[in-house]
């Protein structure tokens, strides 16, 4: 089944906020991905803490990790 993803965008340039993604499978809630400048916090459900990864750490975890390569 796919996977149910949300957002919340502010209204304002992102810096200020984080834009925030809740990410769901069958309607299970999995955890919330948060996008701000200085990179990107994956929180597990049920989790107080997340996982931070700066932009240029995250793009070396894709590069070693992925499956495959998508066209945008």
């Amino acid at each position: 089944m796919a996977h149910k993803v949300t957002f919340y965008v502010p209204e304002r340039p992102l810096g200020g906020r984080d834009i925030q993604f809740d990410v769901k499978k069958d309607e299970a809630m999995l955890g919330t991905l948060k996008v701000s400048r200085g990179g990107v916090v994956w929180r597990p459900r049920d989790n107080v803490y997340g996982y931070f990864l700066l932009w240029s750490k995250l793009d070396e975890v894709v590069a070693r990790h992925h499956t495959s390569k998508r066209a945008l």
